[in-house]
């Protein structure tokens, strides 16, 4: 190849990857032109579902297209997991999780996804959860949770939205913390495990806010503790684990969006860019807050790539000490 074809060759590469470039960008720019599913992976009326929902109404108002609320429970949210890190790069699956998506590669002894599958797009925020016991349990706060798992050693029941869950570790963190053995009921969602305790099937659970204080304030079960380092403003009354006794505690949930890792990213910058304009809203903000999240970060890609790797690393060394597995 002579030098002048050597040229002409350099010069269509470069322009076929500027025509590339300026396709994705323009595509970027128009999106969304057809609906968009929004991927939960938990129940109907969980903390993930209600949160997701006030978000997707918000963003297909703004955008007069409509965001599909696509519920696939199950395997502790890898149901989910693996179909978004399967679907098509181009902004129109999304993934709207929780703590899960960091803690399962290490739980589980196989997933079908990795981490590296998908891209952040925004760091919604994150909530703590509340601790609640059936009405005949004979406990009233933490430290009388912990007494009766000592005194009846494997026989006290804990109920989760599924094996991976911040519903899920939030327990066993306190067990190993406290020194006790307890026994994991896991469900497929938040609702169906608040129910059984409810109905004294099981003797407590750790849920979001969002799903458990309307039940605490009706009276149908009893508040033992929230997990967050510091009270709620949605329940000031109630102590954090911190307070009783299980010092340096700490265990929150979190959202963050996600889209397969392929996705353009001036794509994932545009789907940001409509994210933080709803999360910038006070009316959105308002309903988040009553739904639980008591801290909105919205966080940009970077943000909240750097926040999600970083909870993969934490929350795998918990699993290890823990001595975790899931099949």
């Amino acid at each position: 190849m002579n030098y002048v074809s050597r040229i002409t060759v350099t010069a269509l590469i470069t322009a076929c990857a500027a025509l590339a470039l300026g396709t994705t960008t323009a595509h970027a720019q128009k999106w969304p032109v057809r609906p968009v599913r929004l991927v939960i992976p938990f129940t109907p009326g969980g903390g993930s579902d209600t949160t997701a929902r006030i978000l997707g109404q918000k963003l297909s108002e703004n955008n007069a297209q409509t965001f599909i609320a696509d519920n696939r429970p199950g395997a502790g949210g890898n149901i989910a997991f693996d179909f978004v890190a399967k679907a098509d790069a181009d902004g129109y699956t999304l993934l709207y999780s929780p703590i899960g998506i960091a803690i399962n590669p290490t739980l589980f002894e196989k997933v079908n996804y990795r981490i590296e599958d998908f891209v952040a797009i925004t760091y919604i925020g994150e909530a703590p959860l509340l601790i609640v016991a059936n009405n005949a349990l004979p406990a009233r706060n933490i430290g009388d949770l912990i007494k009766l798992a000592k005194s009846h050693r494997g026989e006290v029941r804990f109920a989760s939205s599924g094996m991976g869950s911040s519903s899920h570790l939030a327990s066993e963190v306190m067990r190993m913390m406290a020194g006790v053995e307890m026994l994991h009921v896991p469900y497929k969602g938040g609702p169906q495990a608040l129910q059984d305790v409810i109905g004294g099937q099981l003797e407590f659970t750790s849920l979001p806010m969002s799903e458990t204080l309307a039940q605490v304030r009706a009276g149908r079960v009893r508040a033992l503790g929230q997990t967050g380092i510091k009270r709620s403003p949605n329940a000031p009354e109630i102590p954090t684990l911190d307070e009783s006794g299980l010092k340096g505690y700490t265990v929150m949930t979190w959202y963050v969006v996600f889209a397969p890792a392929k996705t353009p990213a001036a794509v994932v910058q545009r789907v940001h860019e409509e994210f933080d304009k709803a999360l910038k809203l006070q009316d959105v903000q308002d309903r988040l807050r009553a739904a639980g999240i008591t801290e909105i970060v919205n966080g940009p890609p970077e943000v909240a790539a750097k926040f999600v790797q970083s909870e993969y690393q934490r929350w795998g060394k918990i699993i290890r000490q823990l001595n975790l597995k899931a099949n």
